[in-house]
């Protein structure tokens, strides 16, 4: 389903988009994620409407049979591109998960201001942007994914989320579109 309608009090949230994230190698080019994301954020923060900016410092614990890091992260690892830089009204969600909600302040300030909408872009869309995604519907928010504004570091994971997850979830479109929407 396309994106149809955006509700008054809609705020972008925008996953993961940091140094150590970006630095990885995904199926599209995360400049241009970057690059959507910006444009996405200029636009919600002319229309006065909430920028999320969403960054990761650890890991869930527990074991998985996935490679675990190895090594240090440098020591700007975890900064937020330059692109993304927070400007006055936007806030900083730091997390520890994979998605944006769980063990965060998230959900009690997007209710404070009255959001009954979220929009999403970031790393890795099977990932972060998924997991936000699920919890975000779960929590009882509109979702919308702006799917060019969006990738993962394996192309078929991506596929899987743009294709079939996100369309349970809620509605996805493009930033064009999502910022048509704004008005």
């Amino acid at each position: 389903m396309s994106v149809t309608t955006l509700d008054p009090r809609t705020a972008l949230v925008v996953v993961d988009l940091q140094n150590g994230i970006v630095a990885l190698p995904t199926a599209h080019p995360a400049a241009d994620v970057v690059a959507k994301s910006a444009t996405l954020a200029d636009a919600f923060r002319a229309k006065g409407l909430p920028v999320v900016l969403v960054r990761v410092t650890g890991g869930a614990p527990g074991r998985t049979e996935g490679p675990q890091p190895s090594g240090s992260p440098a020591a700007d690892w975890a900064d937020l591109v330059p692109e993304m830089s927070p400007e006055d009204g936007d806030f900083v969600v730091t997390k520890q998960q994979w998605g944006a909600f769980y063990g965060t302040d998230l959900d009690l300030r997007l209710r404070r201001l009255g959001v009954t909408q979220v929009v999403l872009t970031g790393i890795a869309t099977s990932i972060g942007v998924e997991s936000t995604a699920r919890s975000a519907h779960e929590h009882g928010y509109h979702v919308t994914v702006a799917v060019d504004a969006v990738t993962d570091m394996n192309a078929e994971a991506h596929a899987n989320s743009v294709q079939r997850i996100f369309p349970r979830l809620g509605q996805t479109g493009t930033t064009a579109e999502i910022v048509e929407l704004l008005g």
